[in-house]
């Protein structure tokens, strides 16, 4: 039988006791919802609270001297540096659809079941709203929500030839944790966890970029044009949909191929299976480097000898439901994307017989 992917659900071996809360920076709109929320997880549900260091630097909230009781009881932590893969049950993330990509990215490995409320611009992974939240979280920490499995691409980049640089005790001269860094003789390998799209494009330069894609070691295609984005399916329905590509439900085992405003006019998007390896590298007569950045973040140049490799990672983002998959995803396109929205066309009159 194939499975329903409205069956998945999320069950708990042991009840959860660590939570970590994720706020959108910077947005004064979040401050009472994440107040409300960290008092009820703490005081009703006597919850371990993780909260990235700063966001308790918010002065609204370091100045507030009625939050000190439960500010005191956080558990905080500081991105690149902290490991906390270990210690989070599940994920609770206020904002947009921003929020979840910045949680997917502190998880390399599995992540925690994430709920995601819709307190951001866009929503379209966030399908909770704030209101309820009392009961929608017992529910969750109660073990009754339907789950999506929202895969993630596995990444490496290789790059040749670059500057030698020493580090000690896991910790690069510019302080930035290499926990991810592998070294070899004239090579730097880097590997990321991508929700949403890898986007290779042509940055600053005015040629067209020109890069080969390979599948399973055969070369596909090269594309000319601004780019490429390979998108998982939970990203098809963002720059993939923005570059003319199909949107794909979260439960499809795929991987999309998007070409960005592709010099040619048969160059039409593709979907490959979820198990092929992709390669994608500078074309050997390309007059221009290219760009790549992993869903909007740690951009940089790739130059020729460069690759980046994708495979579908053994890592899915589980995503909790406000209902099912199928039913949030059809709202999600029809309230974020106005998804076939049309005036509809009259019927015809019927007369009266004589």
């Amino acid at each position: 039988h194939i499975q329903d992917p409205a069956s998945q659900r999320l069950t708990w071996n042991k009840p959860p006791k660590s939570v970590l809360v994720i706020k959108k920076i910077r947005d004064a709109s979040l401050l009472q919802p994440f107040k409300e929320l960290c008092v009820y997880l703490t005081e009703e549900n006597n919850m371990i609270v993780y909260v990235e260091k700063k966001v308790l630097e918010d002065p609204a909230i370091a100045n507030d001297e009625n939050f000190g009781p439960v500010k005191k009881k956080f558990c905080t932590f500081r991105e690149d540096y902290d490991d906390i893969s270990n210690q989070i049950d599940f994920i609770i993330c206020l904002g947009g659809d921003g929020t979840l990509l910045y949680a997917s990215s502190l998880f390399q490995g599995s992540v925690p079941p994430v709920m995601a409320f819709h307190l951001g611009s866009l929503g379209f992974l966030t399908p909770f709203n704030f209101e309820n939240f009392q009961s929608q979280v017992t529910q969750v920490i109660e073990g009754n929500a339907a789950l999506v499995l929202r895969s993630r691409l596995k990444v490496k980049v290789v790059k040749e030839h670059r500057e030698k640089m020493t580090v000690q005790n896991g910790i690069e001269e510019n302080g930035v944790v290499s926990a991810n860094l592998e070294k070899e003789v004239g090579k730097q390998i880097m590997q990321y966890q991508v929700l949403n799209e890898v986007v290779v494009d042509r940055g600053p330069s005015s040629y067209l970029s020109n890069v080969d894609v390979f599948l399973n070691g055969h070369l596909i295609t090269t594309v000319q044009g601004d780019g490429v984005i390979v998108s998982t399916p939970t990203g098809s329905t963002a720059y993939a949909a923005a570059a003319g590509a199909s949107m794909i439900h979260p439960n499809v085992p795929a991987i999309m191929i998007t070409p960005i405003c592709p010099h040619s006019l048969s160059f039409r998007p593709i979907v490959v299976p979820a198990g092929v390896e992709l390669k994608i590298m500078l074309s050997p007569d390309a007059r221009n480097t290219a760009w790549v950045s992993f869903d909007g973040r740690k951009r940089q140049e790739i130059c020729h000898g460069d690759s980046i490799s994708i495979t579908t990672s053994c890592y899915p983002l589980p995503s909790i439901c406000f209902r099912d998959p199928v039913s949030d995803w059809f709202e999600s396109l029809a309230e974020c994307l106005h998804w076939n929205v049309r005036k509809k066309q009259n019927n015809f009159a019927v007369e009266e017989e004589e």
